[in-house]
């Protein structure tokens, strides 16, 4: 059950990182179309950004407790 459980876990990792590169990319292509709205598309992809960073703190954090917990 623990290599299901951390098999799961990788592959959550990759799907967030995976989307957050994918919306990071998305902002810039329709920044570099519509400059009108690029502020707004500047905005989204600094928080897609923070995000990433939020996330990844997270699973280190997780990962942090379950060592000192095990």
């Amino acid at each position: 059950m623990e290599v299901e459980v951390d098999e799961i876990t990788k592959a959550i990792i990759l799907l967030v990182r995976a989307g957050v590169f994918m919306r990071i990319a998305f902002c810039f292509l329709r920044m570099m179309g519509d400059e009108d709205e690029s502020p707004m598309y500047k905005k989204r992809a600094i928080h897609a950004g923070v995000f990433y960073i939020i996330a990844e703190s997270i699973w280190q954090l997780k990962d942090i407790v379950f060592y000192y917990y095990a």
